[in-house]
């Protein structure tokens, strides 16, 4: 089983969320539909932008804490690493 720690943010770039799941297509269906995190629905935070993957649930979840404890501009670094325009990333559903 695959776990993932990522970022999500608005249309406009100004808010971010970080959180972590075993199954990232759900998962971001639930934010979409409102039954994800409040913080997400309250903003409008749908648009992923940075993912990592994992073998090891506790692996991500060590990670999710750890990016929350970052300053917003340590976030915004990292994400622009792998994803410079900041562009929503897709993800396809794998057998």
């Amino acid at each position: 089983m695959k776990y993932y720690c990522y970022i999500l943010s608005n249309k406009n770039r100004t808010v971010i969320y970080v959180g972590f799941t075993n199954d990232i297509i759900r998962r971001l269906k639930e934010h979409k539909s409102g039954n994800g995190a409040y913080f997400t629905k309250r903003y409008g935070a749908f648009d992923l932008v940075y993912f990592e993957e994992y073998e090891e649930g506790n692996l991500a979840r060590a990670r999710e804490k750890q990016l929350k404890n970052w300053h917003k501009e340590w976030k915004w670094n990292l994400v622009k690493k792998s994803n410079p325009k900041l562009k929503t990333l897709i993800i396809q559903n794998r057998p």
